[in-house]
């Protein structure tokens, strides 16, 4: 496992299975655990300061997240990343995005849609030379679980989070390898204006470019490689 800073700390209100599964997601997100490492389940437990089953807890939700594999006699490891992942994930995501981004346009509350402004002014805060590759990829998750959770949806929102955690790690492969993506963050402005000022079909139409553009830049990269 690389080297993690150990200045960890946890909510108060949440519970030590799904702090420990919030910061393995994280690792595993942006590959603090590299794809096809073994779960140091003793390393994990002395870094997050949990036990052995909130941290079981944790790895049997990330299995079902397909993020870790557990394998009889041999243990748990961090699933591979492979370029097939690419066009399975980016097939759900093409279909589930744009309904979600619809549904956020139409049924959000003006709260919610208030929220939204935050994070779009945030984006225009966004410094396009700071911040690093770990920090962006951050970022851009919070802009889509935003729209997720405008959506109105538990049940969507659950298997978007999912899916997109599942790009995020693939994205986190070749992220050294993709210029501008300060650039890619800030295109998310137009697409939570859509939802904001409850445009369906702009929103959906630009949350399904967004997915398509998306795999096509990092198939590209993942060949290069």
């Amino acid at each position: 496992m690389s080297e993690t800073s150990t200045e960890v700390t946890r909510n108060p209100k949440m519970s030590l299975a799904e702090f420990a599964y919030t910061q393995l997601c994280q690792m595993l997100l942006t590959l603090v655990i590299v794809p096809g490492e073994p779960i140091r389940e003793e390393a994990l437990m002395a870094e997050l300061g949990i036990g052995r089953t909130p941290l079981r807890e944790a790895l049997k939700r990330l299995e079902l997240d397909k993020l870790v594999v557990s394998y009889p006699k041999r243990g748990t490891f961090a699933t591979r990343v492979e370029i097939s992942d690419l066009a399975y994930v980016s097939e759900i995501r093409q279909v589930l995005e744009p309904m979600a981004a619809a549904r956020a346009a139409r049924v959000a509350t003006e709260t919610t849609r208030d929220q939204l402004r935050e994070v779009a002014r945030d984006i225009e805060l966004l410094d396009e030379e700071a911040g690093s590759i770990k920090d962006l990829l951050t970022f851009d998750s919070r802009v889509h679980r935003s729209i997720y959770r405008a959506c109105g949806n538990p049940h969507l929102e659950d298997s978007l989070i999912r899916y997109n955690n599942l790009g995020t790690r693939i994205w986190c492969t070749v992220a050294d390898q993709l210029p501008h993506l300060n650039v890619h963050i800030k295109e998310h402005l137009v697409l939570l204006d859509a939802v904001i000022n409850g445009d369906e079909q702009k929103a959906a139409s630009l949350a399904a470019e967004h997915v398509r553009a998306f795999e096509v830049a990092v198939r590209e990269a993942l060949l290069s490689k």
